[in-house]
This record gives C-alpha cells, structure tokens and sequence, in this order.
C-alpha cells in the first residue's frame, strides 16, 4: 500500500526525518508514538505531500508520489487526513461540511452526497447534528465531523495527526471510539498519538520514533512489554534519567551530589526516595572507587514517573567484581537497607563488562 525509501525532510535549523525506509500494507493500524519533535506529524504530511521531502521517495498502491509528475491531487482522493485543528467551514452547516468534497472532486450530485453525508454522520452518532454550524459543537463533535468528512471521500487510507491533542479529556473517548470502529473496517490507518493506552488496544503494529527515523516498529506487545531498543524503554516507561561519569578516585563528589539534587527536584522525586537515590549513589561510587585502581564508572539512575520508582546501574571495567559478595561490609548493609534489589551481571565482551544494578527501596 504505501513504501517509503530514504524519506528525509530538512528545515531550516532542525532535521525532523534522517533517513526512513518502511513498507505499510492493506489494513494496517499502526500507531506512531515518540518525545515531541521526533518527526511524527512531519512523516505523516511527507506521506500525503503537504510537505514537500528534502529527498527520498514515497509509493502509494505503487505510484510514486514524490514524482513531480504524479497528480497528487487525485492520489489524495484515497488518502485522507484528520487534523487536531478539526479544519471545518465556520459558514457551512454540518451536513454542508460533508458533502462540499464528494460534490466537487467526485462528482456527486448534491441528493447522492447528502444521502452518504447522513448515512456517515449517524456512524459517527451525530446525525441530529446535521443542519449545526461548527461553532455550536463541542471539540469532541468537531472532531468527529471531521472523521465523517474524510470518510464521505471513502479513502482507503487515513492518516490522523494528534486527533486528540485538542480536545477536553472529557471528549477524547467520543473521537477514539470512531477511530476504534474504523480500525474494524479493513482500512489503512495511521495514528500520531500521545495516548498509549489507546495505541496499545488499537493497532496491530506500533512506530516509535526517536533520532531522526522510526526508531523501532514491532507489535503492540513488543513496543509496549518487550522494547527492544533502549529510548523505546526509556519512553514506554516514562523513564527519567540522569548520567554520571567518576573517572579518578578524586571525583567531583560535591558537584555530583549538587547534579542528583537538581535531578530529583526536576522530577519532583519525593524527599524520602530522593534521598535514598543519593545515598546509594554515595556508598556505592565510594565503595568502587576504593576498590578500582583506576576507576572508569558510568552511573545512571533511572526514575519512572509511571511506577514512582528509582533504579541505579553502574557499570565499570577491570577484572570481575562482584562487589555485592566483596565490598564493604558496612557499605553493604547501607545497600540492602535502602534497595529492593542488588543484582550484578558481567559481560565479558563488552567495553565495561561489569554491571551493577540498584533498586532503590519504595
């Protein structure tokens, strides 16, 4: 249905799109989730031409798109957009707003497009809406209407750009559940989303995008239970991190004690994990340092807004050093009394092959 190779995409002081190459199929739901900035809404209206590539090429049902030759008007004819600014004529009624496309670019006589324009409202539940202006509609209702219109061109392919991002929280589950249905329908779609739940229920394939590309694409279970790449985890889990680097036993301690305490309260950690975040850290990096000859140690803590939970990793180089069974007594009994867990794992292979891993008590 839709290939894209080498998709790249250059403003002025941002490169949103690196290098994208994937293949869409017939009646694929994928949801396209990621940080902002990451380039999800650009993709989308690479996809249907509203902007113009820097290079690579896009196919649709085989037809490149992106050749200067291509009528892109009447590939759009099946590929329809959904915008979060709902787009609708203020100086037309509902019923109005659904028909105008159909009569224009399709040729439908105005009895043929009314009758499709209330056969779609009553699917989208807002058939009593028809004779409305735009104004005296909720966002919720605006933003089905907008469905309702995309469908009166019966696209083969939708692509919906943040559906959701303006309206009331009170109004998202109105507008999801027309995206639901339509999932069913054996139509392509693709979803920019912030809503991860939803993401998760509707699609059968999941775009994280991160570094200038689709950065992982797998299956909801995949994406959301088994990231293989590790932003995609940092994301999925709402991880907040912070790095460190001690690399002489004469580190900076102050500096990195005053580096936790600003990463704490940026992250509104609570006092009591807070503080345990920078003990371990203290004993721990201590503990190494008096034990490393010549220490080279990456410490990262990892907090997660979504379980309010803390976890430092600490990896360094050298001999194997298990130093949970010979570190310091004292130290390690401070360990266990403000840890869940304390795990270490070597890998013989790799530039820092041990690794220790701290799960701060909650």
């Amino acid at each position: 249905m839709i290939k894209i190779e080498h998709l790249k995409k250059v403003y002025p002081n941002i490169t949103p799109l690196k290098d994208v190459s994937v293949e869409i199929h017939d009646g694929d739901v994928i949801s396209v989730i990621g940080p902002s900035g990451t380039g999800k809404s650009t993709l989308l209206r690479c996809i249907n031409q509203l902007e113009k590539p820097t290079s690579g090429k896009v196919w649709v049902d085989g037809v490149e798109i992106t050749d200067k030759k291509c009528d892109i008007n009447k590939v759009r004819q099946k590929m329809g957009m959904v915008f979060q600014s709902f787009n609708l004529f203020g100086h037309l009624t509902v019923i109005e707003n659904i028909m105008l496309a159909p009569m224009d670019l399709l040729g439908k006589s105005r009895q043929e497009a009314y009758d499709d324009g209330m056969r779609l409202l009553r699917t989208v539940g807002l058939a009593e809406k028809a004779l409305n202006y735009p104004d005296e509609l909720s966002g919720g209702q605006k933003q089905r209407i907008a469905i309702a219109r995309t469908l009166a061109m019966d696209p083969d392919i939708i692509l919906f750009d943040e559906p959701t991002s303006a309206l009331d929280p009170t109004m998202v589950g109105e507008v999801q559940a027309v995206i639901r249905d339509l999932s069913k329908t054996g139509k392509t779609l693709m979803i920019v989303t912030h809503e991860m739940n939803f993401a998760r229920a509707i699609s059968n394939r999941v775009f994280f995008m991160d570094e200038g590309g689709i950065y992982e694409d797998g299956s909801p279970e995949q994406i959301f239970d088994h990231p293989q790449k590790e932003n995609t985890r940092r994301f999925i889990k709402k991880l907040k991190v912070l790095e460190l680097i001690i690399e002489s036993q004469d580190y900076d301690f102050l500096g990195m004690a005053g580096q936790i305490e600003a990463y704490c309260n940026k992250n509104q950690i609570a006092p009591k994990t807070a503080s345990r975040i920078q003990l371990v850290f203290e004993e721990t990096a201590q503990m190494l340092t008096s034990l490393l000859e010549n220490p080279r140690i990456q410490a990262i803590c990892e907090y997660s807004e979504a379980s309010e939970t803390a976890e430092w990793t600490f990896s360094y180089g050298g001999e194997r050093l298990d130093v949970t069974g010979k570190g310091d007594d004292l130290a390690l009994s401070v360990l266990r009394g403000m840890t869940e867990r304390m795990s270490y794992q070597w890998t013989g292979d790799a530039e820092q092959p041990n690794q220790l891993r701290l799960t701060i008590r909650s």
